[in-house]
């Protein structure tokens, strides 16, 4: 929670609701359907861990915007299957027509950057490699999502604005890949020599 000219607000539970249910105008999910959906697609672009998901769940349906439906199972425990209500919906709206709000930078690499002539190169050399390797590896999660659910790179209406997502995704790994690429060749020093595979192809860089 925060304080705002005096009011407190909700911090990241809102918004974590929010996210919660843009997720249910897809279809109706367990906590455990939810915390899933989150490892492997919201989640790309909003962080939360299950236990947040669990208990951001309960306050929805405290408020009333989201309806839990006990299904039996046999042989195992019964499971909470979460529906929006008119009111989650019109929750969903509201939040939706706000303005939103650009998101900020607040990367402890970078402030590294900003004092490069007062640090150890070596170190920050192999935060870069690490850095690198995340964002290569997103970038292919995502090339797989794009391959496997937009064979054609067009997507039906319902699904146009995972599309977009995702292309936004696509681009952002990419360029944070290259600039990992970049800085690494800029800051390469010594007659050593570390081979790095560009993702546009083979470079060497020296370090």
């Amino acid at each position: 929670m925060h304080i705002v000219n005096g009011d407190v607000k909700e911090g990241w539970c809102l918004a974590l609701g929010d996210a919660i249910l843009a997720c249910l105008t897809e279809r109706p999910m367990t906590g455990y359907e939810l915390a899933k959906t989150f490892d492997s697609s919201i989640g790309f672009f909003w962080k939360a861990d299950h236990q947040q998901i669990y208990r951001e769940l309960s306050r929805l349906r405290d408020r009333g915007h989201i309806q839990g439906r006990e299904v039996v199972q046999s042989g195992k425990p019964n499971k909470l299957i979460y529906t929006l209500t008119p009111e989650g919906r019109a929750a969903l709206r509201h939040w939706a027509a706000r303005p939103s709000s650009p998101s900020s930078i607040k990367d402890d690499l970078l402030v590294r950057l900003y004092a490069l002539d007062s640090i150890d190169i070596a170190p920050l050399r192999a935060d870069l490699m690490a850095r690198l390797e995340y964002h290569r590896d997103r970038l292919s999660r995502y090339e797989r999502i794009l391959k496997k659910r937009f064979q054609q790179d067009t997507a039906s209406p319902a699904d146009t604005g995972k599309l977009l997502l995702l292309r936004m995704g696509l681009r952002y790994e990419r360029a944070a890949a290259e600039w990992c690429e970049e800085a690494l060749d800029t800051l390469a020093v010594g007659a050593n020599s570390t081979h790095v595979t560009s993702i546009d192809g083979p470079r060497e860089i020296n370090g």
